[in-house]
């Protein structure tokens, strides 16, 4: 996988809040009186439905700059946190008989669509280290309990120590699924003829910062890669910045910090680029 087009159009067909599939962990959305729109369900059909149609029928425009051809396009999947998450996995309330390997299926499941409709560069993203974010982390990493992602969090169990374990334990085992499943899928199971992908370790460049933050941050010292910067209240509120936010590793209790999200996207195009430390490339 090369990359050297400086020309690149990013189209973001991703949902807030979403998981791979609603049959599998069906979070409710009560804005719209329904579960978050899912992949499975929504984003990639989103996707697929445009790609066939190419035209905005509002504006007479089209919806891509350049057509997508085999050759000009990488699909990039970058899911879990929900799916893992509060009201999901760690709480039990999966659909029935669920498992975590059936999560991994459904992402690979996405990745036949895309491949039928003429995808053949791929970029699957693995779960950050969800046990160090604040929603689920242990008090010595600044965890919290309840909060304005999770505001009944502590009803359900106040140690904060078995929640962090809970997350680690989950996230270890979906990540070593796509660390073995990847070149089962592309290199044995020949699933997708003429593709090529690349696992990008978006865990180990989250452990690198927590664990070398100087290399990383570019905020005012010191350096903060437990608890977060950006404080609300239970109901979301009241929200302030407790110091410079380029400093920290978290924005909020569930979310990367800007500058970590800058990181994740050099990262990205390094991956593309061939060369990134933090990819492992299959081609079939």
């Amino acid at each position: 996988m090369q990359y050297t087009n400086q020309n690149t159009q990013l189209y973001d067909y991703a949902v807030s809040g979403a998981v791979c599939s609603n049959n599998l962990t069906p979070r409710w959305f009560s804005a719209i009186n329904a579960p978050f729109p899912d992949l499975d369900g929504y984003e990639v059909p989103a996707f697929l439905a445009d790609k066939a149609y190419g035209i905005n029928s509002a504006t007479n425009t089209s919806l891509f700059t350049t057509a997508l051809t085999e050759d000009n396009t990488v699909y990039a999947i970058w899911d879990g946190t929900n799916d893992l998450g509060y009201y999901s996995f760690i709480q039990n309330e999966e659909a029935p008989g669920a498992t975590l390997n059936d999560y991994v299926s459904c992402i690979f499941n996405q990745v036949d669509k895309l491949y039928a409709s003429g995808a053949r560069y791929f970029v699957l993203m693995n779960v950050a280290p969800l046990e160090l974010a604040a929603i689920y982390a242990n008090a010595s990493f600044g965890g919290v309990g309840d909060n304005q992602y999770w505001p009944d969090k502590l009803t359900y169990g106040t140690n904060l120590t078995a929640w962090s374990e809970r997350m680690r334990m989950e996230v270890a085992d979906v990540n070593a699924i796509y660390q073995y499943r990847t070149p089962y899928e592309v290199l044995l199971a020949n699933r997708y003829p003429g593709s090529n992908f690349a696992l990008y370790n978006v865990n180990k460049l989250f452990l690198d910062i927590h664990n070398n933050p100087a290399q990383f941050l570019n905020g005012t010292m010191p350096y903060h890669v437990d608890g977060f910067v950006h404080h609300c209240s239970v109901t979301g509120g009241n929200c302030t910045l407790v110091g410079d936010a380029d400093s920290y590793e978290w924005y909020d209790e569930l979310h990367p910090s800007e500058q970590t999200q800058r990181w994740v996207a050099r990262e990205f195009v390094g991956v593309m680029g061939g060369s990134s430390s933090y990819a492992t490339y299959f081609s079939s």
